[in-house]
């Protein structure tokens, strides 16, 4: 089958090709068809070594596609279902999952740190333990959730990562509450998708932070009340909190300069949710008393503090019901041939969400 091959970290670009294979399912697997994956930052950040990566690997990993074969075992799911695919999937039984924070298990993701490819006798390892860059994956039935059949694959599979990540802060890690105030640094798909759920929490000042042009175009058209470039922003903040500072400040890019600048932007008591993937040998500086007199919540937000069972289908019915536009979010599609291009746009600034239609 097709697939786009990371050969090795610091690769600029993919390798798209047609000899690789997939074992399986076995037990508590399933096989999916992929329908459709979008072309997400995270990505990016495997190829430069910014999230550490086993190579050679299929990347890819915000998916949705259809059940073609089920493993022994599995229940509750059955060929010809369409799936959502996670790339965090919950064990259920660790003690994560148990204090009700299963993003945060280890055992789920740890599940995907062995190879489910091959490039003949090469073993592949699949990227965050899914490799969506190819036509067919084999993951855990606990990694693939069922949706209605009517839902779009392009749709869903937005969901499977930048929507979940983004909107999530919001509602799971943030729990913003309505009327207040709020800074987004960084307006790609998940800075786009904590707007969107900034919106749907009934924040009153959604401000958009960006350096390009067009994605602040694209912020005032998916939710924000104002879009500025860095420069603007302190006297914008002025105009609006008084000079206080925004009830919750986000940054959706892993830049140390840009999570300062949120931490700066947050009023005294107020929230700032870090949700962009950082490098590990790059430091934020606070001096101490600071951290004490300012008394700022500081938090991470991974995957949006969901659990992909039931909020994958939380935010479909915000869709349904016209309170997240998604297909607004695609700004191009492509065939895999075109993955290449699709992360040099993404780089450029020039798209929100690529979706690859296999």
């Amino acid at each position: 089958m097709r697939a786009a091959v990371l050969q090795a970290v610091g690769d600029e670009k993919l390798d798209v090709r047609d000899d690789i294979t997939a074992e399986g399912p076995g037990p508590g697997q399933v096989r999916v068809r992929i329908a459709a994956t979008g072309v997400c930052h995270s990505d990016l950040s495997g190829m430069n070594g910014t999230i550490p990566t086993a190579v050679p690997a299929v990347l890819g990993h915000e998916g949705a596609g259809e059940i073609i074969a089920v493993g022994g075992g599995v229940t509750g799911l059955a060929e010809g279902d369409h799936v959502i695919i996670s790339w965090m999937p919950p064990c259920g039984s660790c003690a994560d999952c148990l204090r009700g924070q299963p993003q945060l298990c280890l055992l789920g993701l740890a599940a995907g740190a062995v190879p489910h490819f091959k490039q003949g006798d090469q073993p592949l390892f699949a990227f965050a333990g899914t490799g969506t860059f190819a036509e067919e994956v084999v993951i855990s039935s606990q990694a693939a959730i069922k949706v209605p059949d009517d839902v779009p694959f392009d749709v869903a599979s937005l969901i499977g990562c930048g929507v979940t990540t983004g909107v999530g802060a919001v509602i799971n890690t943030a729990r913003v509450r309505p009327g207040s105030s709020v800074v987004v640094f960084g307006c790609g798909g998940v800075g786009i998708s904590v707007i969107q759920g900034a919106r749907v929490a009934g924040a009153a000042e959604i401000v958009a932070v960006d350096l390009v042009d067009g994605k602040l175009d694209m912020a005032r058209k998916l939710g924000a009340t104002h879009a500025v470039k860095p420069e603007d922003l302190a006297d914008l903040s002025g105009q609006i909190t008084g000079g206080g500072g925004f009830d919750y400040a986000f940054e959706a890019i892993g830049n140390p300069v840009t999570i300062r600048a949120a931490f700066d932007a947050a009023r005294r008591g107020g929230d700032v949710i870090v949700v962009g993937v950082g490098r590990m040998d790059q430091f934020v500086q606070f001096n101490a008393f600071e951290l004490f007199f300012n008394e700022k919540n500081f938090k991470g937000s991974l995957y949006g503090s969901a659990d992909v069972r039931t909020d994958f289908h939380r935010l479909l019915r915000l869709w349904r019901g016209g309170q997240l536009d998604l297909e607004g979010m695609i700004t191009r599609r492509s065939g895999l041939d075109g993955i290449n291009e699709a992360f040099r746009a993404m780089q450029a600034g020039e798209v929100i969400r690529t979706v690859i239609e296999l």
